[in-house]
């Protein structure tokens, strides 16, 4: 199942305005259909799921009959890829309506059933299946591609193919193989064991606050309070919280090592020549194009600083620290939409992606793919999903702000990536990587808030929106790469065979605050408190995951301004719905380049430095501007 969660909202959208009261259900069947998701087109009831279900469990086993005899020759190899491919795409969109249903209501425990019923099956098609790869890869290139030359049917898998040749290098013999898997089952330990520290048993700190109230500091109040318009509140929100933390450095600090190490493991059995390149090695992402971010946000430090200068300007302070990076500079604007105006304004503002990309987005809202409202026992948050051969889904919890119709215009990106992709692109390759799905769902967001800010002419509104796009920037480009940055060097650390403690972990991470911030300048003010921050970091314990988030922004900035200037051209644009429509057919670079993205160049970065500051001219106008200012 194909799933894209929101990206990160960094502003607190307050809003109260416009139009059409927006319905607010408790119970699910209070909803009207027209609101709810039609799943029928999944399956018309649970009665044909479960038909299916026990079709797809039957056929699983029969997998085993096409073991050893891949490379008797090519009718028998496709017939193996064919035989498997389809039943994974039986068995995705099995997964997904169960999965949706569970999600309408996580109380009702039947949908939950189904859920896990798929999850059980995926586990076993997983297992039945694992002599693929071994047995591609011991075929050898030059057979494999003599079957494709041989059978024209083979044509369709040719991507796949190529990708799973490509780790010939780092695929050990089958006894080997099965060593590191089994070891492999141990690399889960130090993050479960940090989730089970930090969601359960760490004490977080209580402090009583300007109003008098006492409030627990758990994850979520630090996120909530850090946000505090009372500044001696987020000073205190901040010493508390990083104090605690600072109490158990040196656990979380083993914790974050052993996992590190896992990474390190890998790197070494299978012969890569760092761990970044690992990890990167499934995407095909050169390890340059992660230094060149980082290459690139040094340079443009003093754009970072420029930044938080207005922002202390804006905030009235004598010296900007720390804990004023997360409470609003800019006055809280209220609006209001349902979701007939929501789904108007996003289809007003991805106009520029032409005719067709509008009216498949409008067809797909008139046939309910998107679950609005929030109802008891709903799933929170918001996603994109679907089944190939349908279309996709939006699960949405909507209530009218306009951080929702953001949402709603994210999340259309990810599902007309989704759209586009499967109509044009065969089951084996209609999938993508991360590297680029967050580009279709920001680059929405973008053309949003330049149609919001054409269309409203408030200065407080305008204000508001470019406040809100500029921290967005500020901690997707800056912040997430300080991320990938201290992520890059731990490993460095680790790879040559050199301890990793909490203490020097604080040192390396402080560091870097320091100089992101710009401390010893006095731009920014770093609590040497405040180097413990990486231990907070859920992140830390993926696998070289968070630059995504920044080289996708830049990606969606630079396209969008192509595309938003070119009219009456309509030359980027075809370029990028290519793109989208290109599934996994090229590798992700390939597939951006093709769009006129370069990110092994500073080229793309450069152009969202300039919206960045482009975004603080319009800012100081708009104050020098306004009365009193």
């Amino acid at each position: 199942m194909k799933e894209h969660l929101t990206f990160l909202f960094l502003f607190a959208f307050s809003i109260n305005m416009l139009g059409t009261p927006v319905l607010q259900a408790t119970e699910r069947a209070d909803v009207p259909e027209k609101y709810k998701w039609n799943t029928t087109d999944l399956y018309a009831s649970e009665d044909a799921w479960a038909t299916q279900k026990k079709d797809i469990a039957d056929r699983i086993p029969k997998l085993a009959d096409f073991q050893g005899k891949l490379g008797k020759d090519a009718t028998a190899f496709f017939t193996a890829l064919d035989t498997i491919t389809t039943l994974e795409k039986d068995l995705s969109r099995l997964t997904t309506y169960a999965s949706m249903r569970s999600d309408e209501d996580t109380r009702a425990a039947k949908p939950r059933e189904m859920e896990q019923t798929g999850s059980d099956l995926s586990v076993k098609l997983s297992a039945a299946i694992s002599f693929l790869t071994p047995e591609i890869l011991a075929l050898g290139e030059e057979k494999v591609m003599g079957f494709v030359k041989a059978e024209s049917k083979l044509l369709p898998f040719k991507p796949f193919l190529e990708d799973v040749l490509r780790y010939a290098p780092h695929t050990l013999s089958a006894a080997e193989e099965k060593v590191a898997a089994q070891a492999n089952m141990m690399a889960e330990g130090p993050s479960n064991a940090y989730n089970i520290f930090t969601n359960a048993e760490l004490p977080y700190p209580e402090v009583v606050l300007s109003d008098g109230n006492k409030v627990r500091l758990d994850a979520s109040a630090y996120t909530n309070y850090r946000a505090s318009t009372n500044r001696d509140d987020r000073i205190k929100v901040f010493k508390s919280f990083w104090t605690e933390y600072k109490k158990y450095e040196r656990t979380l600090g083993t914790t974050l090592y052993e996992h590190i190490k896992t990474h390190v493991f890998n790197k070494e059995v299978h012969k890569f020549n760092s761990s970044l390149e690992s990890a990167l090695f499934d995407s095909n992402i050169p390890p340059a194009v992660y230094k060149q971010l980082i290459s690139d946000v040094h340079a443009n430090l003093p754009t970072l600083h420029r930044y938080l200068k207005l922002r202390k300007r804006i905030m009235g302070l004598d010296q900007l620290g720390y804990e004023d990076l997360y409470s609003p500079i800019v006055k809280k604007v209220e609006l209001k939409y349902s979701p007939e105006e929501a789904m108007k304004m996003v289809l007003e503002a991805v106009a520029p992606l032409g005719e067709q990309y509008v009216a498949d987005l409008k067809t797909g809202y008139a046939n309910r793919w998107v679950d609005f409202f929030p109802t008891t026992g709903k799933k929170s948050g918001a996603y994109s999903t679907g089944a190939y051969g349908v279309h996709p889904y939006q699960l949405q919890n909507f209530t009218g702000l306009y951080e929702e119709v953001s949402t709603l215009a994210h999340e259309s990106g990810h599902s007309m990536h989704t759209f586009l992709s499967d109509k044009n692109q065969p089951y084996v390759t209609h999938d993508y990587k991360t590297f680029i799905a967050e580009v279709a769902s920001t680059l929405n967001e973008n053309f949003l808030l330049h149609y919001m800010l054409k269309n409203n002419k408030d200065k407080d509104i305008q204000l508001f929106l470019l406040g809100s796009r500029i921290d967005s920037l500020r901690t997707t480009l800056f912040r997430q790469t300080l991320f990938a940055e201290f992520e890059m060097r731990t490993h460095e650390i680790a790879e040559k065979g050199d301890p990793l403690t909490g203490e020097k972990l604080t040192e390396l991470y402080l560091s870097l605050l320091k100089e992101y911030y710009g401390d010893a300048a006095g731009v920014c003010k770093i609590d040497d408190l405040y180097g413990i921050e990486w231990a907070y970091i859920p992140h830390f314990y993926y696998n070289f995951y968070v630059y995504q988030y920044a080289t996708s922004i830049i990606a969606s900035s630079y396209i969008s301004q192509k595309i938003r200037t070119e009219a009456p051209n309509t030359t980027e644009r075809d370029a990028y719905l290519k793109m989208l429509s290109s599934g996994s057919s090229k590798y992700p670079i390939d597939l951006l380049k093709g769009a006129g993205v370069d990110m092994n160049t500073s080229v793309p970065f450069n152009a969202a430095i300039k919206e960045m500051n482009d975004i603080m001219d319009d800012m100081e106008k708009i104050l020098g501007d306004k009365p009193g200012k």
